[in-house]
């Protein structure tokens, strides 16, 4: 997971939801990210959120219902 850290949010190019890594930032808040195939795209910095290990995702972790933590 750390060679991708973050997930692009917006739907473009169909990339929704994709790992990516961050390779530049420029002015203006722009900045370029690679995906894992190899593509490469300039888009805003408000486009990526830092993923979430699997550890700490609420989701994986559920606990059965009716139980209270």
């Amino acid at each position: 997971m750390t060679d991708l850290p973050y997930i692009f949010r917006w739907n473009r190019q169909g990339r929704k939801g994709q790992p990516c890594r961050l390779t530049a930032r420029g002015k203006m808040n722009s900045i370029r990210v690679e995906f894992a195939d190899g593509f490469v795209m300039i888009t805003s910095g408000n486009a990526i959120r830092k993923a979430i290990p699997a550890s700490r995702n609420s989701r994986t972790s559920k606990q059965p219902d009716g139980v209270r933590p």
